[in-house]
């Protein structure tokens, strides 16, 4: 299992970095898929919270190669996460009580809508800046309460949300999403530990992987055009969402 937690995440190291996610949309359903294999009844909310170190480690992997190409918007990072923060306390605590199933759906619905948004948003420009819509702050919170919920990061929102509604060309928003959510995940993970939840053997496995697959994929997310990876980002949602809800409700 540990050499699974390593193997995992890479994978989501990588794709976390290029699409500015935790990597909680690879981690969770692949530890849930995975895990019973090797003899592991884990639960969601468990993969959820290892996911939560995974984020983190995006965070801190990601970030440095970020700053140095100068693509992370620092005030904008600074001026939203703390409703992220806010956020994710909250989603961690409705971890604890809410059903699998639910989460599970509640999931599948996001990552769904998050695919939608990005391809309606394909032929958007990918410079200069729009108005600030009213609507950030409330959504940013939100993200925070997903990724508190799921351990997804938050990216599947913030993404979306810091180049729909802010106008940040879609690497800037990658960037940032990935400063803001390694803040967020941190207390996350602490609201997790305090219930027990984390298994810090997989969870550390996790993060290894994710360590070095996220400065791969920081160097490799420049090289991709701006159109495939949102077109990657949606299809990557899409099946995840599919997986879930396959799992949970069919």
């Amino acid at each position: 299992m540990i050499i699974a937690g390593i193997i995992i995440g890479l994978l989501a190291g990588v794709l976390g970095a290029i699409l500015g996610l935790g990597g909680g949309v690879v981690v969770v359903p692949a530890l849930e898929f995975i895990a019973p294999h090797f003899g592991h009844d884990l639960k969601i909310q468990e993969a959820v919270a290892i996911s939560q170190i995974g984020v983190l480690a995006v965070g801190i992997a990601s970030t440095a190669g970020y700053l140095k190409r100068n693509l992370i918007q620092l005030r904008t990072g600074y001026l939203l996460s703390p409703y992220t923060v806010v956020g994710g306390a909250v989603g961690s605590l409705l971890g604890l009580v809410l059903p699998a199933a639910y989460v599970a759906l509640v999931f599948a619905v996001l990552l769904l809508y998050s695919a939608y948004t990005l391809l309606r948003g394909m032929k958007r420009m990918e410079t200069g800046r729009d108005k600030a819509s009213p609507f950030v702050v409330p959504a940013m919170g939100f993200a925070g309460i997903m990724a508190g919920l799921l351990g997804i990061g938050g990216g599947t929102v913030q993404v979306p949300v810091m180049n729909l509604m802010l106008g940040l060309p879609i690497r800037e928003a990658i960037a940032t999403s990935t400063f803001i959510m390694g803040i967020t995940a941190t207390g996350n993970a602490l609201v997790y530990q305090a219930a027990g939840l984390l298994d810090a053997r997989v969870a550390c496995a996790i993060a290894l992987g994710i360590l070095v697959g996220a400065r791969l994929g920081a160097s490799l997310q420049q090289r991709i055009p701006a159109q495939q990876l949102k077109l990657f980002f949606s299809v990557l949602l899409l099946y995840t969402a599919g997986n879930l809800i396959f799992k949970y409700w069919l």
